[in-house]
């Protein structure tokens, strides 16, 4: 007979009848004494499932498990299986444009596959806002939840639903009640209360998912309206709770979300960069999806843009990797003033007039023009400007420098793809990140598959407990910094000596 960890979400815990002496009353208890005398198990309660099946599992000769689900007060014995059947669980990122999966097999302690599906809640709206309003009608709310609720499961039936024993699912705090169907009339008026901060476990018909009907849901908590479930998973994967040294969390989607922190304390703060550095406010701009460019090259004196694309497919649009990439590069030919002007001398064959004002022209074929427009730049130094005075302010408010700063963790695909010397070069992050940035991947869905292996609730809440958030449209000192940020790199150069060496240089 053996277990698998202690504190996984689901323990699979394999029995030799034989080894079991019946009393002569109820099963259930020579059962439990048997795990409790065998096992370091400590408490637990037999779903009607588990008990409709003890009988006849206690008397036949072959081996069997039973299959544990955890809840926050104990464990809770949700199935007796034979011995070859597989225990699997699902880690969820219910993220506003894509829903990731990771199906987990308990035993083997291996994800047997990893996979994705658009959010069909974006043809309500691209933007969450748009969303909320209409959720705010019931009727509206449960078609959302619907929608969201048959792509999930249509992709569980996929990974073989009746064998997923625990789903543990994070999503920010709007795609957590769009799913859960708790109002949001509330959510999109100041001061934004959310519903709940902990939601924690439910049975699996509650939140009606097809996976075993004894199964469990684990909903990651929030901290505020904006800094839900999917922060929290982040921080849960990359332990920044756990750091001696001080070290940023860094999410670029939806918003800007940055975290700072170690074991002693966790500042927080979101904005409203996200879309702009996502290539959200350009015209050409675009999320990372096949067909998107997401690498730039430049060559003046060819006259020549080379890019890559996802996938290899033909460019359609460009990606915030790729424009932060793009307008570093420009600023260092002299193509792009500090102040975001497009110089139309430095290279007049790709610099061209349009109703807007000036564009740079990055592709052109018959039938598709890929343009970034001053207006476009504009808008987006002010986004690279916000990025770089949330990490100041938080780095103030906490009385550290940047130099005191031991990594710079960037998550999901932004993370994956941004040229950090680029980003350096624009203003957007510190000098030192260049030495100390770690791409993480999707920590979200990470962080759920982690809870998976690890479901520790305290450590979770104590996370939740730890973080002080700081609002930023009501803390005058963002706008004292933000002054001198609307400048490539910075309207104070002294803050970017590397960049203003190689301005000095050339």
């Amino acid at each position: 007979m053996r277990g698998g960890c202690v504190d996984t979400s689901c323990k699979v815990i394999k029995v030799n009848p034989r080894e079991i002496k019946l009393a002569e009353r109820f099963d259930a208890e020579s059962f439990r004494s048997f795990l409790q005398n065998r096992l370091d198990l400590g408490e637990f309660c037999f779903s009607l499932t588990s008990l409709r099946k003890l009988s006849h599992f206690l008397r036949q000769e072959k081996p069997f498990k039973g299959v544990f689900v955890r809840e926050e007060k104990g464990l809770v014995l949700a199935d007796l299986l034979e011995e070859e059947s597989p225990v699997y669980g699902l880690g969820i990122d219910l993220g506003s444009t894509t829903i990731a999966f990771y199906l987990y097999d308990f035993e083997r302690d291996v994800v047997l596959e990893e996979s994705s599906i658009l959010n069909p809640q974006t043809k309500y709206g691209e933007d969450i806002l748009t969303r909320l309003h209409l959720a705010r009608k019931r009727e509206k709310l449960e078609e959302i939840r619907f929608e969201t609720l048959e792509a999930i499961n249509k992709e569980i039936e996929r990974l073989n639903g009746e064998r997923i024993y625990y789903v543990s699912l994070c999503g920010n705090t709007a795609m957590t009640h769009l799913l859960l169907g708790l109002p949001v009339n509330y959510l999109i008026l100041e001061p934004y209360p959310p519903v709940a901060k902990w939601y924690g476990v439910f049975r699996s018909i509650e939140v009606e998912f097809k996976i075993h009907p004894e199964g469990r849901v684990f909903i990651f908590p929030s901290a505020g309206a904006y800094f839900g479930g999917d922060l929290i998973a982040g921080l849960f994967f990359v332990e920044l709770y756990k750091k001696d040294a001080p070290c940023f969390f860094i999410d670029v989607g939806t918003n800007a979300e940055v975290v700072l922190g170690n074991k002693d304390f966790l500042l927080a703060c979101a904005g409203a960069a996200g879309p702009a550095l996502e290539g959200g406010i350009f015209s050409a701009g675009c999320r990372a999806e096949p067909g998107a460019i997401y690498k730039v090259s430049i060559n003046r004196a060819s006259n020549q843009v080379y890019f890559e694309t996802i996938e290899g497919h033909p460019p359609k649009c460009i990606c915030g990797s790729a424009i932060i990439d793009l307008m570093a590069q420009l600023f260092k030919e002299g193509v792009l003033s500090p102040e975001g002007r497009l110089i139309k001398e430095s290279w007049r064959e790709r610099i061209i007039e349009t109703d807007e004002g000036r564009a740079f022209l990055v592709y052109e074929d018959g039938q598709r023009r890929i343009l970034i427009k001053e207006p476009e730049i504009k808008a987006f130094i002010r986004s690279k400007g916000a990025m770089f005075c949330i990490l100041s302010l938080l780095c103030e408010k906490s009385g550290l420098s940047f130099e005191n700063v031991e990594k710079f963790y960037f998550a999901g695909s932004f993370g994956v793809n941004i040229n950090v010397y680029s980003a350096v070069m624009l203003g957007m992050l510190p000098d030192s990140a260049l030495d100390k940035a770690v791409a993480v991947g999707n920590s979200a869905g990470l962080g759920a598959l982690k809870f998976l292996k690890h479901a520790d609730f305290e450590e979770i809440k104590k996370i939740v407990d730890s973080i002080t958030y700081i609002e930023l449209n009501i803390e005058p000192r963002f706008m004292e910094l933000l002054t001198g940020a609307l400048f490539i790199p910075h309207v104070n150069l002294e803050l970017f000596p590397r960049v203003k060496s190689l301005i000095e240089r050339s």
